[in-house]
């Protein structure tokens, strides 16, 4: 389920071996920086992907909610929230990548 990670991911993993890393320690920071859960953390990411009409974003944040036990309805519901704020196309869109990875994760 979390286990997934896009070429373009591991291409820059190999060839930047060190930012990688360094990114790594960041987001564990930023994490660990105040008082929200793992999964309240969890979707405020996908949020902010959904918000920035990042296709790769909302997919890899949805697998990571998944994997820390988010259900499918909290998932789509953090997605519709953005409707008065980013508009229909842009929800649609991001509620179409979470729905494509929810029906691949789930069967």
């Amino acid at each position: 389920m979390t286990d997934y990670l896009p070429g373009i991911y591991k291409q820059f993993e190999k060839r930047y071996p060190g930012v990688k890393e360094a990114f790594d320690a960041l987001g564990a920071a930023e994490h660990e920086a105040g008082p929200l859960g793992e999964k309240e953390r969890r979707l405020v990411k996908l949020g902010v992907a959904v918000g920035a009409e990042s296709e790769g974003g909302v997919r890899s944040h949805v697998r990571k909610l998944l994997g820390v036990g988010a259900s499918e309805e909290e998932i789509l519901h953090a997605i519709v929230l953005s409707l008065t704020t980013i508009g229909f196309p842009a929800t649609n869109a991001a509620l179409s990548w979470a729905e494509d990875v929810l029906a691949e994760e789930t069967k």
